[in-house]
């Protein structure tokens, strides 16, 4: 069994607008719920839920001129966690898209890529130097925040069943994270 007093689990916008029905529902994406709640029973030293929380007239969105139809709109149904998420596990929830002005994907940065989320701040005041992480969109989000653990000098890990895409073939997005120095980890392998 892994020692996991120094890892974090990083669950990524687990959330209603990104699951079936939802306003952004990323494809086959409840597949994901139960590899993430079987993650969240593990000894993590920190579970830490990242939620998209937009203002109502987002730059993202496209009435505004960005690619995305509205979501995650700051206090609503569809920016919550799911109930089929558990919660008992989640110790921190870092919000991030939080600015009208500016979108964020990773869970890290700010797509200005100067502002931080605090989440670097939140891992090291933990002691956390391991993250293992999960959640959607996988050529999106969970990749942006991947890549930024990276830099930020954690050992990174993502599990690919408790990941989903918008790309139908996730082939591409993980073969590019393992050139970056993500490493792949199935479930099982905890």
């Amino acid at each position: 069994m892994t020692d996991l007093n120094r890892s974090a689990l990083i669950l990524v916008d687990i959330q209603n607008d990104f699951l079936s029905g939802g306003a952004l529902a990323v494809p086959d994406g409840n597949s994901i719920l139960k590899p993430a709640n079987l993650l969240g029973r593990l000894s993590f030293r920190a579970i830490i839920a990242t939620q998209d929380w937009h203002p109502a007239d987002h730059c993202s969105f496209s009435a505004q001129g960005g690619p995305w139809p509205p979501h995650c709109v700051a206090g609503t149904h569809g920016a919550d966690l799911p109930f089929s998420l558990s919660p008992a596990p989640i110790t921190h929830i870092v919000r991030k898209g939080v600015l009208r002005g500016r979108d964020s994907y990773s869970g890290f940065l700010d797509n200005d890529r100067a502002t931080s989320t605090g989440l670097d701040g939140l891992l090291k005041g933990l002691g956390i130097n391991h993250l293992v992480i999960c959640g959607l969109a996988l050529d999106y989000c969970v990749s942006a925040t991947a890549l930024d653990a990276v830099q930020s000098g954690y050992r990174t890990e993502i599990v690919p069943e408790a990941c989903r895409g918008i790309a139908s073939n996730p082939e591409p997005a993980l073969e590019k994270l393992e050139r970056q120095g993500v490493t792949l980890r199935s479930v099982s392998a905890f």
